[in-house]
């Protein structure tokens, strides 16, 4: 008759190290398993009863066990092999790879962008170099090598020649002279159609707005100016963007430093904010007209608090005409204007400072941020 398996006797490393992982468990259940296997054939238990310890096969554990006896604590770590031989090579891969990330356009192809399907078509008709993959492969393959499906994003970078200068001239503004500084700019276009946000409301039964398909009451502007030292936003809402209003607005800036010393007014480069009468005017009122860099409106301190301007009285409104819509808007002016502090407020401005930044730095012409070597 032939003896019972059983392991070899422990050394004192191997039998702390078994009780350390059935002690404090695995992160591999494989190996967890098999170490208590080992230690229950230690302790004198048969291939039997260990089985229905570990919910195994009884060749199972008798495998464990003579796999120990072979190589020790090595036989904790599954060696599985097996199986179809891969059918791509290294090369194969890159090449696969390539071709994905490589516009079809470039390839002859008349779409541009590739499809699992298409991709594994053409790598099968390829006359230079055929390979043959299946779709849940080739998806498999992909996602190995960090290539997803994304969208893709459109960015701009400022051709304006005195960008730097703008810039430092705006700083200097806003760090400087502060209680001097003003911003300007148009928000909108302001429509009355119900807009969509966000409320407290019972799970599964959200708040819902009429839609509406007659939109004849037209548009309207709110021109909005911003003292920085003051902290205070004030504006008015205008049927259309124009000269007249932008002077208009310029002249409420001046009369908010009626002492005559020089003011700083930060705007776009706007067609009616370049006009010649405008920038005549502004010689004459000691008011410096500090112009953002083109495709660089993000430099502006105002379009920060459009953020919170948005959220609080566009967002799941649905104002019946344009009265309404600026009474809205000029009462949540008034809150603001004594509540700056506000923690709404201040998250609001700093979500929309962060979304500025981001285009700033990925899409409408930030110049790319540069590390330190």
């Amino acid at each position: 008759m032939a003896p019972p398996v059983r392991v070899r006797r422990l050394t004192e490393q191997e039998g702390q190290r078994l009780q350390q992982i059935v002690r404090r468990g695995s992160t591999s259940s494989v190996r967890f398993r098999r170490a208590m296997m080992l230690l229950a054939s230690a302790g004198g238990s048969t291939v039997p009863v260990i089985a229905r310890l570990v919910q195994a096969d009884e060749d199972t554990v008798r495998d464990v066990i003579h796999r120990f006896n072979e190589i020790g604590l090595a036989c904790l770590n599954p060696q599985w092999a097996g199986g179809r031989p891969r059918l791509l090579n290294r090369d194969d891969e890159d090449f696969v790879i390539q071709t994905a990330i490589t516009r079809p356009t470039a390839l002859g192809k008349p779409f541009t962008r590739w499809s699992i399907r298409k991709l594994v078509d053409y790598l099968r008709r390829n006359v230079s170099r055929p390979i043959t993959v299946g779709q849940e492969a080739l998806r498999c393959l992909l996602a190995r090598h960090g290539i997803s499906f994304q969208r893709t994003k459109t960015w701009k970078e400022s051709p304006d020649p005195d960008f730097d200068a703008k810039l430092a001239r705006i700083e200097y503004a806003i760090s400087e002279r502060p209680d001097r500084t003003f911003a300007f700019d148009e928000f909108g276009p302001l429509g009355i159609r119900p807009t969509a946000g966000s409320c407290w409301a019972k799970r599964g039964k959200p708040e819902r707005l009429p839609a509406t398909y007659r939109r004849t009451h037209g548009i309207t502007y709110f021109h909005g100016c911003y003292s920085v030292g003051d902290d205070k936003l004030w504006g008015i809402n205008r049927r259309r963007k124009g000269i007249d209003h932008t002077w208009a607005a310029l002249r409420s800036i001046r009369a908010a430093r009626p002492d005559g010393a020089p003011i700083y007014v930060i705007l776009d480069n706007l067609s009616a904010h370049l006009n010649w009468r405008i920038r005549r005017w502004a010689d004459r009122n000691k008011v410096e007209l500090c112009f953002t860099p083109t495709y660089a409106s993000w430099a502006n301190p105002i379009e920060a608090h459009f953020g919170p301007l948005r959220q609080f009285t566009l967002a799941n409104s649905n104002h019946p005409n344009h009265i309404v819509q600026t009474r809205t808007l000029h009462a949540y002016l008034r809150w603001r204007n004594q509540n700056r502090r506000h923690p709404d407020v201040l998250a609001n401005q700093r979500r929309e400072r962060a979304r500025i930044r981001s285009e700033r730095h990925v899409r409408w012409g930030g110049r790319p941020v540069t590390t330190a070597a």
